[in-house]
């Protein structure tokens, strides 16, 4: 994965996933997500794909899509922290 994702250490979740598949995924094991616009960003990285994106939040983690060219996409689950607040801000 990117070298700014790798330092938060994620688990991933779903690999090798289309992008209906990862945002399928998050809406059906993930209670409390968040529609995103392409180009969101979460950390350091850009959330890429076709719309509609989700970003997830379980506890105090974050679940979103991670696409590596030539990987294809992956759901990860990382440590939220403040992104947490700023996902829940933005729906107010």
């Amino acid at each position: 994965m990117g070298g700014c994702l790798e330092a938060l250490k994620p688990e991933i979740l779903f690999s090798q996933a289309s992008f209906k598949e990862a945002r399928d995924y998050i809406k059906t094991n993930v209670r409390e997500y968040y529609e995103v616009e392409p180009g969101y960003k979460i950390f350091d990285v850009h959330i890429i794909g076709v719309p509609p994106l989700y970003v997830g939040v379980e506890g105090d983690y974050v679940i979103f899509p991670y696409t590596k060219p030539c990987h294809g996409t992956f759901v990860v689950k990382v440590v939220g922290g403040e992104e947490i607040e700023r996902l829940r801000a933005r729906k107010k």
